[in-house]
């Protein structure tokens, strides 16, 4: 990366950084306090407030969000007639799943092979590490030429719309010129990239009930109907043979326009097993990005170990299905709850609860921060032009927020590349990226300013 005194100041900060992310990975900050304790979340929460209260901001509080999580605020002035900018990660984490699959423990930030690992390092604790970082060179290099809000959420992981709904009683809280959620990612290592669109989801839960109670397959197995075998049954129908998402009425036909997905670089990224067959059909941005996906995320049914010969009398799933822009996520709902009920077999007795929802997101790319962005984006990757790519998952405060300040410009950059695997056991950042995109952050709030005064 070519020097210049914002980037000399970041690199100088990079050690520094890391021993904050260090102090914030290890908080066990899962927003699910049947997993994890609430403690937990709330000392992060603190950690985020007493860093931007060390950065000089204002207002700092935490907020009692209705879902019973904590976001944090600041507030730091900027230049008399200077705009705006809300700065945007989150602190909550995803469960580390597998303990004994991780390399090193979840919760300890551990350096190898040239990158971070922990969780939340990518998603969305260093997004965090990146803003102080873009702050703090600014403070260095003659002041922070905007106002900035920071909002840093508690729980965009469980879905719980804490926020959201925090924001819409508080319409004036989080209202600014233009809007970074720093929880998405470049689309491949190194590559400047901002996120164009995101998907919208909703998350169902499933429970299917035939008989009064379990009873023995083979006294009563092959009439008597089986809860479980009922549930694959529905569960199939959501899928084409070649693994396409089918929901009645629902379309799955879109085409994505944009930056393409090569095959070869998306079973590399995704893992996928020698000889196995992707699913769907269409470009993999096609289906990525511009078309719905159902994922079946949990049944509830006895385990192998421990099953008795027996005809199960219910059973359960948790189903995900994400929409893209265009399809509103209410319409998307009502389509997926039909479809299982006209598809349930042998009139089973069948309960459905909606736990999760959001609308998807499409950013304006034509407005005047993204041409700020992409010059400090060159710089900060020098070669590289900014690229504009989607999202298949789902922030669904973009949405609040775009509706309560429908003027604001949104841009959505992170460090969520392929290789951080967020979500998954291993979960880490590339440090280099990290550098990079704070320099290309700073740059875009010196540019952004200077647009304004223009």
């Amino acid at each position: 990366m070519s020097q210049n005194p914002i980037a000399e100041t970041i690199a100088s900060l990079m050690p520094r950084a890391k021993r904050e992310l260090t102090e914030l990975v290890a908080f066990q900050s899962v927003a699910d306090w049947a997993q994890f304790p609430k403690s937990e979340s709330e000392g992060a929460a603190n950690w985020v407030a007493d860093a931007l209260r060390a950065e000089g901001f204002q207002d700092v509080a935490l907020l009692d969000t209705p879902d019973g999580t904590q976001s944090v605020y600041g507030f730091l002035p900027g230049p008399e007639g200077a705009p705006t900018v809300l700065l945007y990660a989150h602190y909550d984490v995803q469960p580390p799943l597998d303990d004994a699959a991780w390399i090193s423990p979840a919760f300890e930030l551990t350096e190898r092979d040239g990158r971070w690992y922990g969780r939340g390092s990518a998603d969305c604790k260093g997004g965090f590490i990146m803003h102080l970082l873009a702050l703090r060179a600014l403070k260095a290099n003659g002041g922070v030429p905007v106002g900035v809000k920071v909002i840093v959420e508690g729980s965009e992981e469980q879905g719980t719309g804490g926020l959201q709904q925090y924001a819409e009683a508080h319409p004036e809280l989080l209202a600014a010129d233009t809007v970074v959620i720093g929880d998405a990612g470049n689309f491949r290592l190194g590559l400047p990239t901002v996120t164009a669109t995101l998907r919208g989801m909703t998350l169902i839960k499933v429970k299917i009930d035939t008989l009064g109670g379990n009873l023995h397959s083979g006294m009563f197995g092959g009439v008597a109907p089986d809860a479980l075998a009922a549930l694959i049954r529905l569960l199939d129908s959501l899928r084409a043979a070649d693994g396409s998402t089918t929901v009645d009425g629902l379309a799955s036909d879109a085409v994505w326009e944009g930056l393409q997905y090569p095959e070869a670089d998306f079973r590399a990224d995704a893992k996928v097993l020698d000889g196995v067959e992707l699913i769907g059909e269409g470009t993999i941005a096609d289906r990525l990005w511009a078309r719905p996906a159902v994922t079946v995320l949990g049944i509830d049914c006895p385990s192998v170990v421990g099953a008795t010969p027996s005809v199960h009398a219910s059973a359960g799933a948790l189903i995900s299905l994400r929409v893209p822009p265009g399809v509103d996520t209410f319409v998307a709902i009502k389509l997926l709850e039909a479809h299982l009920t006209a598809h349930t077999p042998w009139q089973a007795k069948l309960e459905l609860e909606v736990v999760g929802q959001g609308q998807p997101f499409q950013a304006d790319t034509s407005s005047p921060a993204y041409a700020s962005m992409a010059a400090a984006m060159q710089v900060a990757y020098p070669g590289q032009e900014m690229q504009v790519a989607g999202m298949g998952g789902s922030i669904p405060l973009c949405n609040t927020l775009t509706q309560l300040y429908p003027d604001a410009e949104m841009l959505l950059i992170g460090l969520s590349e392929p290789e951080a695997q967020i979500h998954a056991v291993n979960e880490s950042v590339s440090p280099q990226e990290l550098e990079r995109l704070s320099v290309a952050e700073a740059l875009f709030l010196v540019n952004y300013a200077e647009s304004k005064r223009g």
